[in-house]
């Protein structure tokens, strides 16, 4: 005897509880993203930011450790002269060709300087010369950078530093620099004939959308209740199916008793 489960009826029915779980774990998925996704009103684009540079020492004191929160993605203004002598590159890819990151402190006072990168070059020997005498910089800062696995010491040769960071410039440089380091933008003469580095990205805050964050609970509810009531019903075919088999069987002795 074959199963009710297996009726024309109940395919069409297990069929609207496989859809019912797939468009209830979608509605699911979809709510909860928009919960959390990033608040477009918070988000800051640091190329516009630039006109509104803040100077450099109302932010950051030189020598003193500040939490990258504070100012990472700051546009900033500094004034100072580059010590050229002091220039090192950094090996990094850019779109998959390796080359170098130039970078090179401003001293911007006594003992006092903020390391700048001026741009990426493939070929280090075709670094321009630095812009001479005092200028005054506008970028954006940019957090220290960190060792893949942390703080492990890469051999490189001379002139040159595994990373951009006060603690490895620090040994490099007798100046007492400032957090993190600056990017200048591309119409910046420092960045002459050098690939500049990107802005960094747009910092994006995350608020709770408290409506979608309802609705995924409601979508996960939804689901839940259909499989329950699925299961449910399953459960309650099955027992009437043997209900039902149990009363066959009953019925079938009682008449073969009859019969003897």
């Amino acid at each position: 005897m074959r199963s009710a489960l297996l009726s024309p009826r109940w395919i069409g029915l297990h069929v609207l509880a496989v859809l019912a779980l797939v468009v209830c774990v979608a509605g699911t998925y979809w709510q909860s993203v928009r919960a959390f996704e990033p608040d477009r009103d918070v988000v800051t684009n640091p190329v516009a930011d630039l006109d509104a540079a803040e100077d450099l020492d109302a932010l950051l004191v030189p020598g003193e450790y500040a939490h990258p929160d504070s100012y990472a993605n700051t546009a900033v203004t500094a004034t100072g002269s580059f010590d050229t002598g002091a220039q090192l590159l950094v090996p990094r890819a850019h779109d998959g060709v390796e080359g170098f990151d130039v970078v090179l402190p401003l001293v911007t006072g006594d003992g006092v300087a903020l390391a700048v990168n001026r741009g990426w070059t493939e070929d280090p020997d075709d670094v321009p010369a630095a812009p001479e005498g005092e200028v005054t910089v506008a970028g954006w800062l940019v957090p220290p950078t960190t060792a893949p696995d942390g703080i492990v010491p890469v051999e490189v040769p001379e002139g040159q530093v595994e990373r951009i960071a006060p603690s490895v410039l620090v040994n490099e440089w007798d100046y007492r620099l400032y957090e993190g380091h600056l990017t200048l933008p591309a119409d910046d003469p420092a960045t002459a004939s050098l690939v500049p580095s990107p802005p960094p990205e747009p910092p994006t805050g995350v608020t709770i959308n408290w409506r979608s964050l309802s609705y995924t609970f409601q979508w996960a509810l939804f689901g839940l209740s259909a499989v329950a009531y699925w299961a449910i019903s399953v459960r309650r075919e099955l027992r009437a199916e043997r209900s039902r088999r149990e009363g066959d069987g009953e019925e079938e002795t009682a008449q073969a008793a009859a019969g003897s």
